[in-house]
């Protein structure tokens, strides 16, 4: 198996930035993407968001391509959302692009802490600009 130490922070939004997650919805998205990265080789190291994004930490398999992955989650994570609440005022989709950002083994901690941390930094207003980056 190749090695690997590769970090990579995605972070994307819901379509045009809908405040559609809820914490029902969060639980099935979460685990969409958790499981789904699980079966092909890419770890979350941590997971979460706020009404209208998610970010996630993770360790994309070297057989893949960050966009592969990317599409492989927002797609098996807005199908399961659809299936599971059928009687959403409208379609769960997510919005086209992503941001990506890459770090090292020494910055792991800090950004699963700030991941783990979204909704009290979007409450309390202590984003960090670059973390919160999801298209140019």
């Amino acid at each position: 198996m190749p090695f690997r130490v590769c970090y990579y922070h995605v972070i994307w939004t819901t379509k045009n930035r809908e405040r559609l997650i809820t914490p029902e919805i969060e639980l099935i998205i979460f685990a969409a993407i958790t499981q789904k990265s699980t079966q092909i080789d890419s770890p979350v190291l941590a997971i979460n968001g706020v009404a209208d994004h998610i970010h996630v930490v993770t360790s994309i398999s070297t057989s893949l391509a960050v966009a592969e992955w990317v599409r492989n989650v927002k797609g098996i994570s807005a199908h399961q959302v659809n299936a599971m609440f059928p009687d959403l005022n409208c379609h769960f989709r997510w919005q086209q692009g992503y941001g990506v950002l890459t770090f090292g083994a020494k910055m792991l901690p800090l950004v699963i802490d700030y991941v783990a941390q979204q909704k009290a930094h979007h409450q309390q207003n202590t984003l960090e600009p670059y973390l919160e980056r999801e298209e140019d």
